[in-house]
């Protein structure tokens, strides 16, 4: 049996080189690029999109959109790294701690959606005590994250490590109007009733991610406090392999976060810190935004489904 051929679309971009890197000395697949002029043929592109295995799309939206488009090979199985396709009907959520069920259905799916950086944080962190019905679903929940400038893509990359790279701030508050486009994605997966209020930031870091979840123990339900919600993300994630949740003491011990700890890996540190006095608990989620929240990833899926291939 020949290797499956997996094609990275748009592996010139930040993603798709951290993919390609990941990928490039496994004899188990064969790994198709475009190159050169080829990247700008839409024909080139849907020859190759519907010669091969599995695609992962690390585009802009609306050329994923596109891409997807113009699949007529009813084998070609597809993983997209944009946004374009999060909460489209049809599409699995490429989260696979989200549920149980949730590997599975990424292995046989033939078209899967990454997350976003931020919102795998604060998915990771809301939907099992939303699942667990620790969480109302009518909480008016607020989110702030911050990530390294590589979170904005080119746009961030071009801004501090551009020709004007001395003038960029050392840290910038973003998307004021309260339309982020992940925020319905994370209203959705973490099954909330309402829009949360998504406050994201970058730092002049070039990658990480902390995200951070404020609660009020007075509007959860009787009885629910700092331990209880700990107790539910540690039950939930015991078998994960790239999920931990930190013990109590360790939490406890912790005088900051940093967002940079878990650079170049695909892993995600969680955390409950609680002042039971005050009835205040602070949720946190630590990751590589290009690694948990990007590349690391799409490889993690890509893995369930070449085991269905």
């Amino acid at each position: 049996m020949s290797a499956p051929i997996v094609f990275i679309d748009g592996d010139q971009g930040t993603t798709g080189l951290q993919i390609r890197e990941r990928l490039h000395d496994r004899t188990d697949i064969t790994l198709l690029t475009l190159t050169g002029d080829d990247r700008k043929d839409a024909r080139r592109r849907a020859q190759a999109i519907n010669a091969c295995d599995i695609a992962v799309l690390c585009l802009p939206d609306a050329a994923a959109r596109e891409v997807v488009q113009a699949i007529v090979n009813p084998a070609a199985r597809v993983i997209d790294a944009s946004s374009a396709h999060r909460i489209q009907p049809g599409w699995t959520y490429g989260f696979p701690e989200m549920t149980p069920e949730q590997p599975e259905r990424i292995a046989i799916a033939r078209r899967v959606t990454n997350p976003g950086c931020f919102p795998t944080g604060a998915i990771g962190l809301l939907r099992p005590l939303s699942q667990a019905g620790l969480l109302p679903a009518s909480y008016p929940i607020s989110i702030h994250a911050t990530s390294g400038y590589s979170g904005r893509g080119r746009v961030g990359l071009e801004e501090y490590e551009g020709p004007e790279a001395a003038n960029a701030p050392s840290y910038k508050v973003y998307g004021l109007q309260l339309a982020h486009k992940h925020t319905p994605e994370i209203q959705s997966y973490a099954q909330l009733a309402h829009r949360p209020i998504f406050v994201p930031a970058i730092g002049a870091f070039r990658q990480g991610s902390v995200v951070t979840v404020p609660l009020e123990l007075r509007l959860l339900a009787p009885g629910v406090n700092g331990a209880t919600l700990h107790a539910c993300l540690a039950r939930h994630y015991a078998r994960s392999t790239h999920v931990r949740v930190l013990p109590q003491h360790e939490s406890s011990a912790l005088s900051y976060l940093d967002p940079e700890l878990l650079n170049g890996t695909n892993d995600m540190h969680l955390s409950v810190f609680h002042h039971e006095e005050n009835g205040q608990v602070l949720l946190s989620a630590v990751f590589d935004n290009l690694g948990k929240g990007a590349s690391g990833a799409a490889v993690q899926n890509l893995e369930l489904m070449l085991a269905r291939q």
